[in-house]
Parts: structure tokens; sequence; C-alpha cells
């Protein structure tokens, strides 16, 4: 490592096979934090090439976990985040949405480490259980048309750097390297990046691929389309500049945009987004019965029925029974029946 960093620190750049190399590295703990803690801002402080951004990529999904999803074609909504505008998670409520609408829909997604929340987060304040067993995750698409790949389940690789990246609190290489490494590779997908440096790699990368991909990127700064402005959209067959008033929206404020909410008030933040009332829990008393509330068996009976303990959950996925109620939501605001949302391929 000590020759890679002064190689890097006279402005040298890795080859691909050197890229993927250090990763490995990285992974299998051949290297101490402070030294994986220079690595990582040698790219705060110059731009990532492609062929470097290739390299650690070809690393993560050689060393992740596969996800065999039988044949099934899904799409993954993602950004890179690191745009530092403190927004409302939108690609986990854009999942959602599709996900509601009929599509299937495999995220994939982390903790937030340079933004405020990731799509871990608020899937975690909404109860869900991350997991990696396969059959679990085929059973959540087909009855939620959703399953969610929480990143480090699937990718050990990244263990060793989450504690560094937490400490640094700021964006590295990694937030480049997350939308591209869904163990599914999904067929379909959507990126948002934060600069339009990264939007032209991820073009490349994708087009070598041979997926159908879009990438947006608002001009402004947002890791996705926004209404503060202009942005720019790439996919497999062309790139455009739209405004929010061709897509029939006012333009806003960014300030009207900051989504500086509580971790613990993101799940009830969703429910809201989508007009779904939160699940309150049964208040209970917490404090011995009185006597005179025992004088009356009837009283008494209706107290202890009330003083019950709540049976436990089923075992049924919370983001099943999350997505099942969510659906019927969106429908109402759709101009067609859901018959009528089978698009081609194409149109994705």
């Amino acid at each position: 490592m000590k020759n890679i960093l002064s190689r890097l620190y006279e402005h040298d750049k890795l080859s691909r096979a050197e890229a993927k190399a250090i990763l490995v590295g990285i992974a299998e703990n051949h290297f101490n934090e402070i030294q994986v803690a220079a690595f990582t801002t040698v790219y705060n402080m110059r731009p990532i090439t492609l062929s470097e951004l290739q390299g650690f990529r070809d690393a993560l999904l050689e060393l992740c976990i596969p996800l065999d999803l039988q044949g099934v074609d899904t799409i993954d909504v993602v950004g890179t985040g690191g745009d530092g505008k403190n927004t409302f998670n939108i690609s986990t409520a854009s999942c959602m949405v599709v996900a509601g609408a009929g599509y299937k829909v495999s995220k994939h997604g982390s903790y937030g480490v340079s933004s405020a929340v990731g799509s871990s987060d608020v899937l975690l304040q909404l109860g869900y259980k991350f997991t990696n067993d396969q059959d679990t995750l085929r059973r959540q698409l087909d009855t939620a048309n959703m399953c969610f790949l929480h990143a480090p389940l699937f990718h050990p690789a990244l263990k060793a750097v989450v504690p560094v990246r937490r400490q640094l609190g700021t964006k590295t290489f990694f937030n480049m390297l997350g939308p591209l490494v869904n163990p599914v590779q999904p067929r379909f997908q959507l990126f948002g990046t934060f600069s339009m440096e990264l939007l032209r790699m991820y073009q490349y990368i994708m087009q070598q691929s041979g997926r159908r991909f879009a990438i947006v990127y608002a001009l402004d700064g947002y890791d996705e389309v926004s209404l503060t402005g202009d942005f720019k959209i790439c996919t497999n067959d062309s790139e455009r500049i739209l405004s929010p008033r061709e897509l029939g929206f006012a333009l806003v404020k960014q300030s009207d945009l900051h989504g500086a909410i509580p971790l613990r008030k993101q799940g009830i933040s969703f429910c809201r987004c989508f007009k779904i009332k939160p699940r309150r829990p049964r208040k209970t008393p917490c404090w011995p019965m009185p006597a005179w509330q025992s004088r009356s068996s009837a009283r008494s009976a209706r107290w202890r029925i009330a003083s019950r303990k709540p049976a436990k959950a089923s075992k049924a996925d919370v983001l099943t029974s999350f997505c099942g109620n969510y659906w019927k939501s969106v429908l109402r605001f759709l101009p067609c029946s859901p018959a009528s949302l089978r698009l081609k391929n194409d149109d994705l």
C-alpha cells in the first residue's frame, strides 16, 4: 500500500487490474484502517478514472454473494448520494411507487454515510428485517413486487471500510460503486449521479453491459430529477436536457426540498407521503391494577383483555404487508387501470 499511495500522491493512475487487486486486498484485511482512509481520500482530491472505477467494480462483483431471481426481470432505482443536498430519500420512495404499479423491483442499498439517511435506514424504521436468504427475497418479490438487498449482507468486502467511511463522513469512491454492484445486476436500472463526470462513466459502463438504463443528473447538483432546475437524462438511445416545466411541474427553491427529517421519523414520513396511516402500538397499562377496579368482575375482565401483550407479528415480511397496502393508494392517482400499465421493455 505504501508504494500505491506514493504513486497516487504523485497523481499517477491505477490500471483496471491494479484497482481490482487493491480492493480485494482491502476486503481481505491486508491493510489497516489508516491506510484504507488514506487510499479513499485520494479520490476526493482528484477525479477517479474510468479504469479505476471498473476495477473496483470488478472486485466487488467478484466477491459479492449472488442472488438468483430465476430469470425474473427487475429494475433498480438508485442514487449515488453524496450531493450534500440533504433531501428526502427519493430513490427508496420511487422503488415503492414502481412496485406498487406492478413492476418487479430488486432494490440495492445501505445505511446513510455521506447523506443523512440511506434506504436501509428508512426500511429499518418501517420494521423491515434485512436478509440475504434467497427463498425469502424471491417470496417478497412474488408477493410485494419488491425485494431489498442490504449491501453489507451481500458485499462482505464492504465491512472492512464501513468504520472508515463513517468516521470520514464524506463521500468516497464507494458512493460511486454502490449503484453499479447490485448482486442481481437487474435488466433495467435508473441511476442518479452527483456529477456530470460520473454520469459519463456510468454511461460507458452500462453501454458495455448491454442492459437497459437511464442516468439522471440535475444541473444544480442533485443526484436525481429535481424541481429546482434543468436536469440531464441519458439512456441507451438518447441524451436530453429537460426542465420541470416540461413535465408539468413548477420550479421550486432548494430550501423547499430540504429534507432534514430525524431518522426516527423517516418511517412516519414515508407513510404520510403515501397517504397511509402509520400503525401505532397499542397502549397497555404498566402499573398495578387498583383494588377498586377488581370489585367489578366485568370491568376487571375488560381490563385484563386490554392489558394483555399484543400477539407476536407473523413471520410474513414487513415489506410485503407495507407494499401490499400501499399499491392501492398509488392506483388512486393513476389515470388508467393496472392492466394498461404493462409497458414494453423499451419504454422502461
